[in-house]
């Protein structure tokens, strides 16, 4: 039922119209906004502006801690119809990985491994970061069962350090105990090298490495450098060095980890599925042995 239209009612209105108040109702019913709907754009908007990288089905699991029961195919209308889609950017990536070494290259430990609790597979990886005028490099450990990045280092180079400096802070954060934890690379120098081996033995990590030519061995990583690329570094225009530092280190740890929602975890994000997820141990790999690069 609606009320007064301006200063006339329905039935003057009508009747100056010569239409018969039933019609006028029945056609109202008919073109009514869809409040609902309506609350629903409403809603979409809120959230695509607020995580403007996320698709449709992370916006629907938003959407659903919020109490919409709206499915995947609605919520993807919905962003159509206002232009919400996320945009997707391709960047020159320059090469991180120098494989042709000397050093002892491990078995793959990690190809058929499904971590049931934390701290039972890392994965390690580096990427560039582009500046205005000039490149820096990122290094990062994940824990592959929450996704976490556990440890990382920003710098201007590509040396054994930068990797050593992401493994040391995951080390000290988490501190795993020795012989149950695999640590998964690349079979890069940075990887490869003494003074990585050595540290790994240290603290009781188990080496292992991705088949020659083979980036999915490493998925998650991969999977991680490609979300920073798409809802960080992408979108952003970094001065120096200390600048993207800075803001680098407040994705990862105030975005990524904390609030970020991965489908792989049930959309709940890294520290989040960390605190509720099932903690259930599982046996210790067996070390491998090393073998040398052909």
């Amino acid at each position: 039922m609606t009320g007064p239209q301006g200063e006339g009612r329905i039935e003057r209105m009508c009747a100056l119209a010569d239409i018969s108040r039933a019609s006028f109702y029945r056609s109202w019913s008919e073109t009514e906004p869809d409040l609902e709907e309506l609350a629903l754009h409403d809603a979409v908007q809120r959230l695509a502006l607020a995580h403007r990288h996320y698709g449709h089905r992370r916006i629907g699991a938003l959407l659903r801690r919020e109490g919409w029961a709206a499915n995947a195919k609605r919520v993807l209308r919905v962003m159509r119809e206002d232009n919400l889609l996320c945009l997707r950017k391709k960047a020159y990536a320059p090469a991180t990985t120098d494989s042709n070494h000397g050093w002892r290259v491990y078995p793959n430990l990690a190809r058929r491994m499904v971590p049931a609790a934390a701290d039972r597979l890392w994965v390690a990886d580096i990427t560039y970061i582009r500046l205005e005028r000039a490149f820096v490099y990122l290094a990062v450990v994940l824990d592959a069962y929450s996704r976490k990045v556990v440890g990382w280092a920003l710098d201007n180079h590509l040396a054994a350090s930068l990797a050593l400096e992401a493994l040391q802070m995951a080390l000290e954060s988490r501190r795993p105990p020795p012989g149950e934890l695999v640590h998964h690379s690349d079979r890069g120098v940075q990887y490869a090298c003494a003074d990585y081996s050595r540290a790994l033995e240290a603290a009781g990590v188990i080496p292992s490495m991705s088949r020659g030519g083979c980036p999915y061995d490493n998925a998650k990583a991969e999977s991680f450098m490609k979300t920073l690329k798409t809802e960080e570094v992408d979108g952003s225009a970094y001065r120096d060095l200390h600048h993207a530092r800075a803001c680098i280190g407040a994705f990862i740890e105030q975005v990524y980890n904390r609030t970020r929602l991965h489908s792989a975890l049930d959309y709940l994000s890294p520290m989040e599925f960390e605190a509720t997820g099932p903690w259930t141990a599982i046996p210790p790999p067996t070390a491998p042995t090393s073998t040398a690069v052909p």
